[in-house]
C-alpha cells in the first residue's frame, strides 16, 4: 500500500510537471523561425532559391540534355527519361592535371557541339571532348583582361585590356588589333552607355574570319570628377559623362580581318553623333547590318554595309515615331535561307515580328495583337515555325508559343498561369520549361513540341517552409481613364485585419523595369517580406512608363517625367486608404534610381499623401542625366524647357511636409551625386530639413555585405518616423 501510494504521488507530480512544460514544448516545436536581415538581403538565392535543375543544357545537335548533380554531369534521353553519367569532377580534374591545366572546384560548362563541352578553368577556357575524354583545345585568359569573346570556331579569344583590343589563339599567340594611346579612345567595349540593348563591343563573324568592334571617341565629352578617398589625399577619378543637351561621344564600327591583319571602318557617315545599334553579320560574312538611330531617337534606318570595304550598300527600311524609336535586338536570319530575316519592332504600337527579304522587301507581319513579343526562342526552318515568348495571356505573365511563318497560326505550348522560361532543343523536338507563379516556387517540366510528351522533372517545395515569411498577393486597379494597373501587396505574417498598419510603397516606375510579375513571390525581394514582418504593409504598383504594356502605355510619360507616374501611383494610394486595416496617415515611399526620382517627386508633389520617404541614387534634375536615356524620354533642355522645369525637384522643395532620407553612393557613375547635393543645397537655402546618408566606394547601388547596412538603414528610418 505504502509503495503504491508513493508511486501514485510521484506520478501525480510528473503529471503536474508535464502540464506545466507541455505547452512550452508544443509551442517550441510549432514556432516558426524568424528570418535574419542577412538572410533576407544576401541569401535569397543561395539559401532560399527554389529547387531546380542545376546547369541544365541541351546538347547541340542532339535531343538529349545534361545537368549536374553531386559533382556529376548526367545525360538524359527525353524519350524515356533514362540518365547516365558522362563525367564527374574527379575524372575531369584528372584529365586537366594530365593536360597541365589547373583543377576546378565545381563542375560546370556549356555544350558548343554534340561532344564538345566548354569549361572555364581559370586562367583558361577549356574545350573537352566527352567522347574521347580529352582536352582538345584551350584558350588562355590574360591577366587584367576583360570583355572576353570566343570566336565561333573556338580557335581565338578576343579581349580588351584598358582601352585596346587584342586576340589570342590556342597557341598563345597574341595580336594587337588596336594600339590607341589616348585613353579617350575606347575599343571593343559596350557603347552608348548600354542603351538600345547594347551589352558588348566585340562581334565575331559567323565563320570566325572577321571581328567587328566598336571604337568610341570620348575625347570631346566633358570630364566629370569623382573622388577616390582610399588615398591619404583624395584623388580625382574623371569619367566621361555626356549630359542631356551637351556634346556626345562619337562611335564607329571597325572590322579586323584575321586572315589579312587589316582593319577597315564601316562608313556610317554623318552626323557623327548618332547611335550604331543592333549589330548583325550576314551568314556569308559579306555584309554587316546596323540599326542606325539619330541622336533625336525618332528616326531609325536599318542599313547594310560591305564587310570587305565598309561601303554603304543600302537602307533596307526606316522607322519613325513622334515620341521615340528604340531598337533593342539585331535581325535574326532564317536558317537555311539567308535571304530572309526577322525584325522586332513596335511600329504598330506593340512589339511584334516582321519577316523581311534582304533587299528590304517586307514579306509579312508574323505576329499581331495588343500584346508584346518578349523573345525569339528559336526558329525551326524545316517546319516553318518561330518559337517565341510573349505577354499574350497577360502583361504580368510570359508563355511559350509557336508561330507559323506560312499562315501566322499561333499555338500556346506552356501550361499554367505564371512566368515561363523555356529552353528548346536544337532539333526543336522538345523543350524544358522552368516555370513559377506567385504561389509556385518552381516547376520544371519536359514537353515535346508536338504535345505528345509531358514529364515533370522538378516540383519545388516552398523554400521558406519553417520560416515566418508572408506571401504576397496581387491587386488589379483602374486608373482614372480606365487603364488597368497591376499591384502587389505584402502583409505581415501575423496580420490582424482589426489593426491599423503603416504602409511603405516600394516604387520604381520607369521604363525597362516591371516590378509586378506573376512569378514566385510576385517578383518581390525577400527583404520586402522581412520588412513586412516588422509591422508594415509593403505595396508596389507598375505605373504608366513601365514595360510590356505597349507603346502608348510606356510613351505616356514622354517629355513629362514624373507626371503620369505620380497620377497612377496615387490610384494605388487611394486603394490603400480604402482598406480598413491601413493607417492612412502613415504611408511612406521608397525607391532607387528612377524609383528615387519617384520617391522624392511623390514626397514633394503629393506631400499630403506621404509621411516618410527614403530615396536612393535619385535623379533630381534631368539636365544632369546622360544623353542616351535622358533625351529619349525628355528631349533636350532647349527643346523641352517646360518639361525639364516640371521634373526639376529643386523647384518643389518647400512642399516637403514629412521626413525624407536621401541616400547616394559617392562613386555613382550612373546618377552622379550632383543630383542629391544640388537638391540638398536647395533644401538648406529654403530652410527645409532633410536627411542624407552616403555609401563610400559604391557605384549606383550598394552591393555585397554593405547592402545589409543599407536595408537596415532604410527599415530603421521608417520605424523611427512612420
Amino acid at each position: 500500500m505504502l509503495c503504491n501510494l508513493i508511486k501514485f504521488k510521484q506520478m501525480k507530480r510528473i503529471f503536474y510537471i508535464l502540464l506545466l512544460i507541455g505547452p512550452i514544448c508544443i509551442s517550441s516545436f510549432a514556432q516558426q523561425k524568424q528570418l535574419t536581415l542577412e538572410q533576407a538581403v544576401l541569401r535569397q538565392r543561395s539559401e532560399f532559391g527554389p529547387k531546380t535543375i542545376s546547369n541544365f543544357e541541351w546538347k547541340i545537335g542532339s535531343s538529349t540534355y545534361t545537368f549536374i548533380e553531386s559533382d556529376k554531369l548526367l545525360e538524359v534521353d527525353p524519350t524515356n527519361g533514362k540518365s547516365g553519367e558522362i563525367l564527374n569532377l574527379n575524372e575531369f580534374n584528372s584529365v586537366l592535371k594530365t593536360s597541365g591545366l589547373p583543377e576546378i572546384k565545381r563542375l560546370s560548362g556549356r555544350w558548343i557541339s554534340k561532344d564538345i563541352l566548354q569549361v572555364f578553368s581559370m586562367p583558361y577556357f577549356v574545350f573537352y571532348n566527352s567522347a574521347s575524354k580529352q582536352v582538345v583545345r584551350r584558350l588562355k585568359v590574360i591577366d587584367n583582361s576583360a570583355n572576353w569573346d570566343i570566336s565561333p570556331d573556338n580557335s581565338k579569344l578576343a579581349y580588351t585590356i584598358n582601352n585596346n583590343l587584342y586576340l589570342i589563339d590556342d597557341k598563345d599567340n597574341i595580336t594587337n588589333i588596336t594600339n590607341d594611346n589616348n585613353t579617350g579612345i575606347v575599343n571593343g567595349q559596350s557603347v552608348h552607355r548600354n542603351e538600345f540593348g547594347i551589352t558588348k563591343g566585340i562581334f565575331w563573324s559567323p565563320k570566325s574570319n572577321l571581328v567587328a568592334y566598336y571604337r568610341m571617341d570620348e575625347t570631346m565629352v566633358t570630364d566629370y570628377p569623382l573622388v577616390d578617398i582610399t588615398q591619404r589625399i583624395g584623388t580625382v577619378e574623371n569619367i566621361k559623362y555626356p549630359m542631356a543637351g551637351m556634346k556626345s561621344h562619337e562611335v564607329t564600327l571597325n572590322v579586323y580581318s584575321v586572315i589579312t591583319g587589316k582593319t577597315i571602318t564601316i562608313k556610317t557617315g554623318e552626323p557623327k553623333e548618332q547611335y550604331l545599334t543592333n549589330i548583325a553579320w550576314s551568314p556569308d560574312e559579306q555584309f554587316i547590318y546596323i540599326a542606325v538611330l539619330n541622336r533625336e531617337q525618332n528616326h531609325m534606318k536599318l542599313n547594310q554595309y560591305s564587310a570587305a570595304t565598309g561601303d554603304f550598300v543600302a537602307t533596307l527600311f526606316e522607322e519613325m515615331d513622334n515620341e521615340y524609336v528604340e531598337p533593342q535586338k539585331p535581325i535574326v536570319f532564317m536558317p537555311q535561307d539567308p535571304s530572309l530575316f526577322i525584325w522586332e519592332s513596335r511600329r504598330d504600337g506593340w512589339n511584334h515580328l516582321y519577316l523581311y527579304k534582304t533587299n528590304g522587301e517586307l514579306v509579312k507581319q508574323l505576329t499581331k495583337g495588343q500584346w508584346e513579343v518578349n523573345d525569339i526562342v528559336g526558329v525551326d526552318a524545316k517546319k516553318g515555325l518561330v518559337y517565341i515568348t510573349s505577354t499574350m495571356e497577360s502583361p504580368i505573365e510570359k508563355h511559350l508559343y509557336s508561330v507559323s511563318i506560312k499562315n501566322g497560326n499561333i499555338v500556346k505550348l506552356t501550361e499554367g498561369e505564371g512566368t515561363h522560361s523555356p529552353r528548346i532543343s536544337s532539333d526543336f523536338k522538345y523543350f524544358v520549361d522552368f516555370y513559377s507563379s506567385i504561389s509556385i516556387p518552381n516547376q520544371v517540366n519536359l514537353y515535346s513540341t508536338n504535345g505528345k510528351i509531358k514529364r515533370n522533372l522538378v516540383t519545388a517545395q516552398n523554400p521558406y517552409e519553417g520560416y515566418e515569411i508572408p506571401l504576397p498577393s496581387f491587386v488589379t486597379l483602374k486608373a482614372n481613364d480606365g487603364t488597368t494597373l497591376y499591384g502587389r501587396i505584402i502583409k505581415p505574417s501575423n496580420f490582424d485585419s482589426t489593426k491599423k498598419y503603416p504602409v511603405v510603397v516600394y516604387v520604381y516606375g520607369g521604363p525597362h523595369s516591371q516590378l509586378v510579375t506573376n512569378s514566385w513571390m510576385g517578383g518581390s525581394r525577400l527583404w520586402e517580406s522581412y520588412m513586412a514582418n516588422k509591422g508594415f504593409i509593403l505595396f508596389t504598383l507598375d505605373n504608366r512608363g513601365t514595360p510590356n504594356r505597349g507603346a502608348d502605355f510606356e510613351q505616356m510619360i514622354h517629355r513629362n517625367l514624373g507626371k503620369q507616374e505620380i497620377a497612377d501611383q496615387l490610384v494605388g494610394v487611394d486603394y490603400l486608404k480604402s482598406l480598413n486595416y491601413v493607417d492612412s496617415k502613415r504611408i511612406g515611399v521608397h525607391g532607387w534610381s528612377y524609383g528615387g526620382f519617384m520617391t522624392i517627386s511623390l514626397m514633394l508633389k503629393a506631400s499630403d499623401q506621404f509621411k516618410v520617404g527614403v530615396a536612393g541614387g535619385p535623379v533630381t534634375d534631368w539636365r544632369f542625366y546622360e544623353i542616351m536615356y535622358g533625351e529619349r524620354y525628355m528631349d533636350t533642355p532647349d527643346e523641352n524647357p517646360e518639361g525639364y522645369k516640371n521634373a526639376d525637384l529643386k523647384n518643389f522643395v518647400k512642399n516637403l511636409k514629412g521626413d525624407l532620407l536621401i541616400i547616394h553612393d559617392d562613386m555613382d557613375k550612373t546618377v552622379v551625386m550632383q543630383h542629391s547635393l544640388t537638391l540638398i543645397h536647395e533644401f538648406i537655402k529654403s530652410g527645409v530639413q532633410v536627411d542624407f546618408f552616403v555609401y563610400p566606394q559604391h557605384d549606383h547601388n550598394v552591393m555585397g555585405k554593405d547592402r545589409v547596412h543599407l536595408i537596415d538603414k532604410i527599415i530603421r528610418y521608417f520605424e523611427d518616423n512612420l
